[in-house]
């Protein structure tokens, strides 16, 4: 049972890193959407079977990372385009 919550806690930190990681690394696509994806799933699934505050720090986190990842290269096509 203690190696359970062990396990499900640890979804929820790696979730967090790995969302923290897809902001810091947005310039990347190569890294942040990797990351991100995975700290959405991780964090979605720790979410589900605990409700851990952790695992939905981390589910956001890789939502926002993913968002400036997608933002920032749609932006830089449509300035490219435009000049």
């Amino acid at each position: 049972m203690e190696e359970e919550i062990k396990r499900k806690t640890a979804l929820g930190i790696s979730s967090l890193v790995l969302g923290i990681i897809s902001i810091c690394t947005c310039i990347f696509y190569y890294i942040s959407l990797p990351t991100g994806i995975l700290a959405i799933t991780f964090g979605s699934i720790n979410i589900h079977k605990t409700g851990s505050k952790i695992a939905k720090a981390g589910l956001v986190t890789g939502i926002v990372g993913v968002c400036l990842c997608i933002f920032l290269y749609v932006s830089m096509i449509i300035i490219i385009s435009l000049s």
